[in-house]
């Protein structure tokens, strides 16, 4: 914070995060007293070295319905907690958020539902985030707003604050306007939007999407990257541009684990603790309808049926974070998920061996980074996804250059690595191939694939992305539109980096 701005108002702040939750969580302790500590959401990873360089503030939910929380501050970083009802939880959070926005966002994999009754709680609940923004932003502040639940802030923000600097990141991913134009309030969401000077997406395709929408729907002029936004007499109020800045994780921590002793030796127990298999294959996913379990394990199950691979030889490890318990269609996929992990156990389990190893957990940090270690073969097989972080960690986690990631081409993450074995989630007999290949795969080439995407990782991390999405905000337009703008390029063989470097998707990180 400048001097300037102390002088003027101590709780206002030059940069300012918006996002559903705060980056912390309360926890009690065995006495009852309560306290804070960071969160592990992806988000927060991204952000929170950012913030607290920076002394800045950050506004959000902080999780507990009908309790007011007063502004804190917590490891150099100035919480502002906004309250939310148990009302606004089901319908903003829960409703239009999650069963409205995520799906159509998502490919419409499952239908989504359209209740005015939530739109009218989303647009209350982002008004309530832009004036607690406002009232905390500094004059002429950078303010950075987060992800779908959020989509109405920039432009309430910038009605009552012109002088702020607005950025918007989008981590999921933006449909084709053909799927999006399918959302009755399609016209007030894409507004909200360009509010921002800068709208940033995961995929150059995405940010395409965004553009093809606005359009489409709204008629506006668009120059390359650039919207005009025009008010209702058509008058041309400011210069709106939409970018690709891929998320990524950081990656020097992930490496720092992987390499300490104590989380080596948990990476060996893990694997006596199945029985020693010669193959490990792992998936890491929150339980959503979005990644593709059900896929994995037919794949598996067809292998094992087919006798190319056996229990015992092979072990297939499912990690399933619990999410959205509260809403129906993922209470349905818990039980299809369990139901065909009984079956397959119960028809290829062995007395020593079991063939799947369900685990409806979350876990921290280490731990996930130990079973990163202890695993061969990663399978992201995401049907929609906007980036897959999960795939990223698991190649920073191999240190050794060991190992293989099979990705599904639907997760942001291809763009980037394109030394994964890439594959279409749907085609069950080429993730079958996939999967063979990738335990078949010789050593020698394994490795040179794992060190060039860790290459691409380590160059392209989670501070990259954020310092060139804050410096691509900060830009002039006219400046900005002679600029270079392909994002999404991965390393390749010559570590080729994209101009700049999540929905956050590690199961120990997710919000």
């Amino acid at each position: 914070m400048s001097a300037s701005a102390q002088d003027q108002n101590p709780e206002q702040f030059d940069f300012v995060v918006v996002a559903n939750r705060l980056p912390v969580d309360r926890v009690v302790n065995d006495d009852g007293e309560a306290s804070w500590k960071r969160s592990p959401g992806g988000l927060v990873t991204a952000l929170a070295p950012v913030m607290t360089a920076a002394d800045g503030a950050w506004v959000g939910w902080h999780g507990a319905p009908d309790e007011t929380v007063e502004p804190f501050e917590h490891d150099g970083i100035q919480i502002v907690p906004v309250e939310l009802s148990e009302r606004e939880v089901n319908h903003y959070y829960e409703g239009f958020s999650n069963s409205t926005l995520w799906p159509l966002y998502h490919d419409v994999i499952v239908t989504p539902e359209y209740h005015r009754a939530w739109w009218d709680s989303y647009r209350r609940v982002n008004q309530r985030f832009a004036d607690a923004t406002a009232a905390v932003a500094a004059e002429g502040a950078t303010v950075w707003v987060q992800d779908y639940q959020l989509q109405l802030v920039p432009k309430m923000l910038r009605a009552a604050r012109p002088d702020l600097r607005i950025g918007f990141f989008n981590h999921i991913p933006f449909p084709p306007v053909e799927i999006f134009a399918q959302l009755p309030w399609r016209h007030r969401v894409l507004e909200g939007l360009l509010g921002a000077d800068l709208i940033g997406f995961q995929r150059a395709s995405d940010a395409s999407n965004f553009m093809g929408a606005v359009r489409r729907i709204l008629g506006f002029t668009i120059r390359g990257q650039q919207v005009h936004v025009q008010d209702e007499e058509g008058k041309l109020t400011h210069i709106s541009r939409a970018e690709a800045h891929p998320i990524s994780i950081d990656a020097q921590a992930v490496a720092k684990m992987a390499n300490d002793p104590k989380v080596q030796a948990r990476a060996k127990e893990i694997r006596r603790g199945l029985g020693n298999p010669d193959v490990v294959l792992l998936g890491v996913d929150r339980l959503d309808y979005t990644k593709g379990i059900g896929h994995r394990l037919k794949a598996f199950d067809e292998l094992l049926e087919d006798g190319r691979l056996e229990v015992g030889g092979a072990a297939l490890v499912q990690v399933a974070s619990p999410s959205r318990e509260r809403v129906e269609k993922y209470k349905e996929l818990r039980d299809e998920i369990e139901l065909t992990v009984g079956r397959i156990n119960g028809q290829h389990d062995t007395m020593s061996h079991t063939a799947v190893r369900y685990l409806h957990h979350s876990y921290p940090f280490e731990e996930m980074v130990a079973l990163y270690l202890a695993s061969d073969v990663m399978l992201i097989t995401a049907l929609r996804d906007g980036m897959n972080l999960v795939a990223k960690e698991f190649v920073a986690a191999h240190v050794d250059s060991r190992g293989a990631l099979i990705l599904s081409e639907f997760a942001g993450a291809a763009d980037q690595l394109k030394h994964a074995l890439l594959v279409n989630p749907h085609d069950i007999d080429a993730l079958k191939e996939r999967i063979i290949e990738a335990v078949r795969m010789p050593t020698t080439e394994a490795q040179r694939r794992m060190r060039i995407m860790r290459r691409q990782i380590s160059t392209n991390d989670v501070n990259r992305w954020s310092r060139r999405f804050l410096k691509s905000l900060s830009a002039d337009p006219a400046e900005s539109a002679h600029r270079t703008e392909n994002r999404t390029t991965g390393a390749g063989d010559r570590d080729q980096e994209p101009d700049s470097a999540p929905e956050p998707d590690s199961v120990h990180q997710e919000h």
